[in-house]
């Protein structure tokens, strides 16, 4: 009897762990309506932003490593798809609408496509 239980308050465990990671995560980001919907960063400092889209420093962010897991997964949980990339900047779709992400060391451009 100890087995079933063991394996069930694991699964629960586990289960619970991701569940609360998931929503602390997309907590962390809101959309931008004039990006459309897509989601930025609530702790990012908008710097510019004109007609083709919008600048901000963001300290997690680098043209090595890109934007943080937590922001890729994000980015998954509401609707964009990542497509392909080229040097820092990597493209995202949602039905018709692009948008053209430029990381680099702590800044981070979010401009749309074309």
């Amino acid at each position: 009897m100890k087995k079933p239980f063991g394996w069930t308050l694991t699964f629960t465990t586990l289960l619970t762990s991701g569940v609360i990671y998931y929503f602390v995560t997309l907590s962390l980001y809101e959309p931008s309506e004039d990006l459309y919907n897509f989601p930025v960063p609530k702790n990012a400092e908008l710097v510019q932003e004109n007609v083709h889209g919008k600048s901000y420093d963001w300290t997690p962010t680098s043209e090595e490593n890109g934007i943080p897991f937590g922001y890729e997964l994000a980015l998954k949980a509401n609707g964009w798809k990542k497509g392909e990339s080229d040097g820092a900047s990597t493209y995202y779709k949602k039905g018709a609408k692009k948008i053209d992400l430029i990381s680099s060391t702590k800044h981070l451009n979010i401009l749309k496509g074309k």
